[in-house]
């Protein structure tokens, strides 16, 4: 590896932190992170850093140069995703990247977006700008697997968590909610929800547990995502804490066409929108739709914390894109319900594992697909 692609590397590192502090708050844009470095000294210094903003806009190459003002001639532009070339609420990226005089960009990943798709690199290109492109791409495209996936999918990127004892359960059929995690792995998880755009459970796990679903982390409370819940036949009961909190978060269930329109009417009542797509051949809500409708309203990363049932539906569809697996401490013979059902069992074989880490007495294990 030579110093200058090392420098690169080094410096593509810290704008995919820049842009990872805003995931969940950006979309239906991806959460992009830019760092100008004056490199004509001895030492590269560090000009401007910026992220795209809450809303998707102001994007970060525009924050960045924004900071950086007249230092940005001649300076190098690192960015964790291709400049957009094309014109929206704003121009392209790329022409302002051009107008403050940057003389080289190291871009990770080319934009799977039809409207940029190489575009902003040729531009670049054109105006005599030397462009890096690919950097870190395989780390790239993880940072931003839910934009991928909705543009190049029409769907988000779906995370399923499940949690297991060590005998390998998740809960018990009758009686109380199994807790199987302590205090420092939970907290981990409500980082994971506050990175997300939405976080999907099933009814099933409203009638079973009640939650809440939002981030307790403190601090992060607003960073609360977007609550979904597959509800095939309306169950959600009215006075559940999820209905209870659809004015201060926003709450979607997303049943069937024939689900009772009595029920629909004391949920959106209480704030909740319902929205209704197709069933499968089960009779319950097709997942495939219910992902393509979330799609279509800009979601692109969800964070699936419903539990080995809807696990197990998503794993059938092949709609799961990374899979987080934590072991926790032993449920001494009161589970009965296992946490990998036998299509997620069968599909782990085509998901590629990725890392495992230790968070206090707990194991994380976090697959992907390739």
């Amino acid at each position: 590896m030579t110093d200058r692609t090392f420098q690169d590397e080094r410096y593509m590192r810290l704008a995919f932190a820049l842009g990872e502090r805003n995931l969940g708050l950006t979309w239906p844009n991806p959460s992009v992170g830019c760092v100008i470095m004056d490199e004509s000294g001895s030492a590269p210094v560090i000009i401007a850093q910026g992220a795209t903003q809450p809303g998707g806009r102001p994007h970060a190459e525009r924050v960045a140069l924004a900071a950086a003002g007249e230092k940005a001639k001649g300076a190098t532009l690192y960015v964790s995703l291709e400049p957009c070339s094309h014109y929206g609420k704003t121009s392209p990226c790329a022409d302002a990247v051009i107008a403050a005089g940057v003389a080289r960009v190291v871009s990770a990943l080319e934009d799977p977006d039809s409207r940029v798709a190489g575009l902003g690199h040729a531009r670049l290109r054109e105006a005599g700008i030397e462009v890096v492109a690919g950097c870190l791409g395989e780390a790239a495209r993880r940072a931003h697997r839910g934009h991928i996936a909705r543009v190049t999918q029409g769907r988000p990127a779906v995370t399923v968590k499940l949690a297991r004892s060590t005998e390998g359960f998740a809960g018990a059929r009758n009686g109380p909610r199994l807790i199987l995690t302590g205090e420092t792995a939970q907290a981990r998880v409500h980082l994971m929800r506050a990175h997300a755009d939405a976080i999907m459970v099933g009814a099933q796990t409203v009638l079973a547990d009640d939650p809440l679903l939002n981030v307790r982390l403190p601090g992060l409370e607003s960073r609360s995502p977007v609550r979904v819940i597959v509800d095939s036949r309306l169950r959600t009961p009215p006075a559940s804490r999820v209905v209870a909190g659809a004015g201060s978060i926003q709450t979607w269930i997303v049943t069937t066409a024939e689900a009772p329109v009595e029920a629909e009417m004391a949920l959106t009542a209480q704030g909740v929108e319902v929205m209704r797509v197709s069933r499968d051949q089960d009779g319950r809500v097709s997942l495939a739709e219910a992902l393509q409708l979330l799609g279509a309203r800009g979601v692109t990363r969800v964070f699936c914390e419903g539990g080995p049932q809807l696990a197990d539906a998503l794993a059938r569809e092949n709609l799961i894109d990374e899979l987080v697996l934590i072991t926790g401490r032993s449920a001494r013979g009161l589970g009965d319900v296992p946490a990998l059902g036998l299509s997620l069992q069968d599909r782990m074989d085509e998901l590629s594992f990725l890392a495992e880490e230790q968070i206090g007495p707990d194991l994380f294990m976090f697959w992907e697909k390739p």
